[in-house]
C-alpha cells in the first residue's frame, strides 16, 4: 500500500447563457510519469454561473482531491458519494495529505459534475449534463485576471467570451478580450490610457440595439482613473461598448476592437447654487428588463469616498439617453494642456462606432471594409463628449454622512392593489440589506421608504453579489464568507394589527382580516386592506383599530434614585414619528416629555439618567404616521429611594444571603443556616412593593446577590491564601490573620 498521496488541482471555467463550456487542467502527480491531460467540455442548459468573484467568468477552485498512487487497483468503485469505508480506506495511507472532496451544483435539478480521487479507485462522476473532451488544453489568459481580488467581467454570446480582465501578473495591462469563439481574437488597444485607464469592471450585458442582429452590442459598465486636470475627480464612472461582429482594422487596430466607444456615467446631486455633488466610484449594475428587450432599465449604485464628503447613491438610467449621447459629439483634445471639446471637424463615414451589416451600413460587411480615416479616429476619439445623466438629473436613493456604503444591488418588480412598484434590494459593505421602495409624487418628484434593514452574516462582512429568484421568492446573497438566502418579504414582522400592516407600506403584504399576509391578486377584495402608496390605516383599516390601543401590554420597570434607566419602544415602521407622554402617580394628565437635559430619546427608546423620584409614572411611547397615532409601549416606572435601598443594601446587619434563594427568602434577609428575625430595612424594602412586583424583581436581586455572594468567596480565598503565607513566616505569626470562621 503507498505511503503517499497525489493531488489533482481542479480549476474550472464556468459562464451563464447558452452554451457553456468548461476548462479542466490537472498539475503534475508527484511520482506518475506523466499528468492528466486537460479537458474540454460543455455544460447544458440547466448550468448557472459557478463562481463571479467580480464577474460571472472567472476561475473557481473546485477542490484538492486525493489520488493514492499507483492509481490502478483491483477494487471495484466504492460508489457515489464518497461512503465512508472508502472515506477510511484512502487516507488510512496518508492522513495528513487528505483534503476533502467537494462536488459543484451545477443546475436547480440536483446535476453534478466533479472529480474524486475515489479511496484507493479513482473514479469520475459524469451526469447528462456534463461530459469531457479528453486531449484539449486551453490557456485561461484573456478569460480570466491572475489575481482573483481583481474586478473582472465577462458574458458568454453565442459561443465567444467577452470579458473584461487584466491579463498580466503586475496587473498593469486591462483589456475587454474576445476569445473561444469562431471569430477573430479581439482586445482593446493596449496600453492606451484614451481607451483604459486602470479601470476596475462591474458588469457586462448584451443589449440590442434595433431588430437587426448585426446592430447588437455588447455593453460595459467600469470605473477608471481620470488622466484630467488635477482639480477634476479622481475617478470617472463608465460606460462602454462594442459590436460583437467586430472585426478590427484591416491595416491599423488588427485585432482590435475598431467599434470601441465609452461615455460617463454622472450620478450626482444637484444643489440649489448650480454646483453638483457627484457619486463617482460605479460599484454594481442591475439590468431590470421590461417588455422591450430593446430598452432594459439600468440600476447603478455609486459611492463617494472621499475626505470630506461620504456617501452611496443609487442612480437610473434609460437606454434612450445612453444611445443619444453615443449618437452625439466625440470629446476632442487639441494638446495635453487642452480642455476637452466637442470634435467640430469633418465626420468620416461610416460613423465611426457604427456596426457592419447593419441598419446603416448594409453594404459593408466587417470591420476590414471601413476606411482607414474610420479607423484613425476611432484610435483617437474613443470618448464621446456628453456624460449620461440619470432619469430626472437625480438619484433615485441617496444616503449621505452615514458609516456604510453600498456595494450591491437587485430590483423585484411586485404587483400590489394600487400599481406595480420596483423594490430595491441594497447591500452595504457592514452585511445587511436593505429593503427599499420609491413611491412617485407631484412635479416629478420621489419618495423613498425603507422597509427593512436584515443583518444577513452572525460575522459581518461586505456583501458582494444579490441575485433574486422570483418563483421561490427568496434573495441570495453572497459574501466573502458564505452564501444564504432571504425571503423576499416577511409579513408576519409588521405586527398583528391591520394599523400596522398598512403603515408598512410594503407591497408584498397585504392585511387579509385576520393578519399581515402575502398579498395576491386573487384573495378576496373584501377582507383585503393595501395602500402602499398613501399608507392611510384610517381609510383602510376601519373596524379594526378600535382595540389597537387597549391591546398594548403594559410593563412594569424599576429604577433607583441617581441610577439610569432605560424604557424600550421601537415602532415597526422607519417612517413614524416618536413622542413620549409621561402620567405621573396620582394624575390623570399625560404631558409630552422634552428631550433635554437628563432625558436622551434613541432609536430604540428613551434613557433618563440621574433618575428622581419625580420620574415616577406611567410612559406611553406613541408613533404617529399619516395623521394616524397608535401607542407602541406603556412603562410603569416606579423610582426608589437610594437611602432606603443603600440602607438595605450596605447598612443592614443582616448577614449574607443565599445566593439561589428566591425573593421571599432573600428580602426578607434570613440568616444562612439560622433562624433569625428579619431586618426592619428590609421590611420596609419590602412595603415598598406589591405582590405581583416581587416577582418582577426576582430575577434582577437573584443575579445581584450572585454577585455578592461570589465576591465574597474570593475574598475568603485571598484570606486563606495569606494565612498560609503567615505561617510558613514565624516572626510574623504574632500578627496573623483571623481565623475564616471568624469572618462568618
Amino acid at each position: 500500500m503507498p505511503s503517499q498521496a497525489c493531488y489533482h488541482t481542479s480549476t474550472w471555467w464556468a459562464q451563464s447563457h447558452e452554451a457553456r463550456t468548461i476548462a479542466w487542467a490537472h498539475s503534475q502527480c508527484p511520482g506518475l510519469k506523466s499528468a492528466d491531460s486537460a479537458h474540454r467540455g460543455t455544460l447544458g442548459a440547466g448550468a448557472g454561473t459557478l463562481a463571479r468573484g467580480g464577474g460571472s467568468f472567472l476561475p473557481f477552485q473546485v477542490g484538492i482531491t486525493p489520488s493514492c498512487c499507483p492509481s490502478a487497483h483491483p477494487h471495484p468503485s466504492p460508489g457515489w458519494p464518497l461512503s465512508l469505508p472508502a472515506l477510511t480506506l484512502c487516507t488510512a495511507p496518508s492522513p495528513q495529505a487528505f483534503a476533502l472532496t467537494q462536488s459543484v451544483q451545477l443546475g436547480g435539478r440536483g446535476s453534478r459534475a466533479a472529480d474524486s480521487s475515489h479511496s484507493l479507485t479513482p473514479a469520475e462522476r459524469k451526469d447528462y449534463i456534463f461530459y469531457l473532451e479528453p486531449e484539449k488544453l486551453e490557456s485561461g489568459k484573456g478569460k480570466c485576471s491572475y489575481d482573483p481580488k481583481v474586478d473582472s467581467v465577462s458574458a458568454l454570446i453565442n459561443e465567444e467570451l467577452y470579458a473584461g480582465v487584466y491579463i498580466d501578473f503586475m496587473g498593469t495591462d486591462a483589456a475587454i478580450f474576445r476569445t473561444m469563439g469562431k471569430q477573430t481574437a479581439m482586445r482593446t488597444d493596449q496600453y492606451n490610457s484614451r481607451w483604459l485607464n486602470d479601470p476596475a469592471f462591474v458588469h457586462a450585458q448584451l443589449i440590442p440595439d434595433s431588430a437587426e442582429r448585426n446592430d447588437d452590442k455588447l455593453y460595459f459598465f467600469f470605473r477608471e482613473k481620470s488622466a484630467d486636470a488635477p482639480q477634476s475627480p479622481a475617478v470617472y464612472s463608465r460606460i462602454g461598448r462594442i459590436c460583437l461582429n467586430d472585426d478590427g482594422g484591416h491595416c491599423c487596430l488588427v485585432n482590435k476592437w475598431s467599434t470601441f466607444l465609452k461615455a460617463r456615467l454622472i450620478c450626482s446631486v444637484p444643489g440649489p447654487d448650480g454646483i453638483e455633488t457627484h457619486f463617482d466610484e460605479l460599484q454594481d449594475v442591475f439590468i431590470q428588463q421590461t417588455q422591450d428587450v430593446k430598452n432594459p432599465i439600468i440600476y447603478a449604485v455609486f459611492a463617494a469616498s472621499g475626505s470630506v464628503f461620504k456617501g452611496s447613491a443609487v442612480c437610473v438610467y434609460s437606454m434612450a439617453d445612453i444611445r443619444m449621447v453615443f449618437n452625439g459629439p466625440f470629446a476632442h483634445k487639441e494638446g495635453p494642456n487642452y480642455q476637452w471639446m466637442p470634435y467640430t471637424g469633418k465626420m468620416p463615414y461610416p460613423r465611426p462606432g457604427t456596426c457592419p451589416g447593419g441598419t446603416f451600413t448594409p453594404s459593408m460587411k466587417s470591420t476590414k471594409d471601413y476606411p482607414d480615416e474610420v479607423i484613425n479616429f476611432m484610435r483617437s476619439h474613443p470618448l464621446m463628449y456628453h456624460a449620461v445623466y440619470p432619469v430626472h438629473r437625480q438619484p433615485l436613493v441617496v444616503r449621505s454622512n452615514v458609516h456604510y456604503k453600498f456595494t450591491t444591488v437587485a430590483v423585484d418588480q411586485v404587483d400590489a392593489a394600487d400599481g406595480r412598484y420596483e423594490v430595491l434590494f441594497l447591500g452595504t459593505d457592514r452585511g445587511t440589506v436593505q429593503k427599499v421602495i420609491v413611491l412617485p409624487k407631484d412635479d416629478l418628484e420621489t419618495e423613498e421608504l425603507m422597509l427593512e434593514e436584515v443583518e444577513v452574516f452572525k460575522v459581518p462582512a461586505p456583501i458582494k453579489t444579490m441575485t433574486i429568484s422570483s418563483k421561490r421568492q427568496q434573495l441570495y446573497v453572497a459574501s466573502a464568507i458564505g452564501v444564504t438566502h432571504l425571503a423576499l418579504h416577511r409579513c408576519d414582522v409588521y405586527g398583528e394589527a391591520c394599523a400596522d400592516c398598512c403603515l408598512a407600506r410594503d407591497p408584498y403584504c397585504a392585511w387579509d382580516g385576520k393578519a399581515c399576509s402575502r398579498y395576491s391578486a386573487s384573495s378576496k377584495r373584501r377582507s383585503r386592506r393595501q395602500d402602499v402608496r398613501h399608507g392611510n390605516p384610517i381609510r383602510q383599516c376601519r373596524g379594526y383599530n378600535s382595540n389597537a390601543n387597549k391591546n398594548t401590554v403594559e410593563a412594569v420597570q424599576y429604577g433607583v434614585e441617581g441610577s439610569t434607566a432605560f424604557l424600550e419602544c421601537q415602532p415597526r415602521s422607519p417612517q413614524a414619528t416618536v413622542k413620549w407622554l409621561l402620567q405621573k402617580d396620582n394624575s390623570d394628565r399625560r404631558k409630552e416629555l422634552r428631550m433635554e437635559g437628563r432625558v436622551l430619546r434613541t432609536e430604540q427608546g428613551l434613557l433618563l439618567r440621574s433618575l428622581q423620584l419625580s420620574d415616577s409614572g406611567l410612559y406611553s411611547c406613541t408613533a404617529t404616521e399619516n395623521n394616524f397615532k397608535h401607542t407602541v409601549a406603556k412603562v410603569q416606572l416606579h423610582v426608589l429611594s437610594s437611602e432606603t435601598v443603600h440602607s438595605v443594601l450596605f447598612q443592614s446587619e443582616a448577614p449574607a444571603l443565599q445566593a439561589d434563594g428566591d425573593i421571599s427568602s432573600s428580602v426578607l434577609g434570613m440568616r444562612a443556616g439560622l433562624p433569625g428575625a428579619p431586618s426592619p430595612h428590609y421590611q420596609d424594602l419590602v412595603q415598598l412593593l406589591t405582590q405581583p412586583e416581587m416577582g418582577l424583581i426576582n430575577q434582577y436581586c437573584q443575579g445581584y446577590w450572585r454577585h455578592a455572594a461570589s465576591s465574597h468567596k474570593e475574598a475568603l480565598a485571598s484570606l486563606k491564601a495569606k494565612e498560609l503565607q503567615d505561617e510558613k513566616k514565624p516572626r510574623n505569626r504574632r500578627n496573623h490573620q483571623p481565623d475564616v470562621d471568624q469572618l462568618t
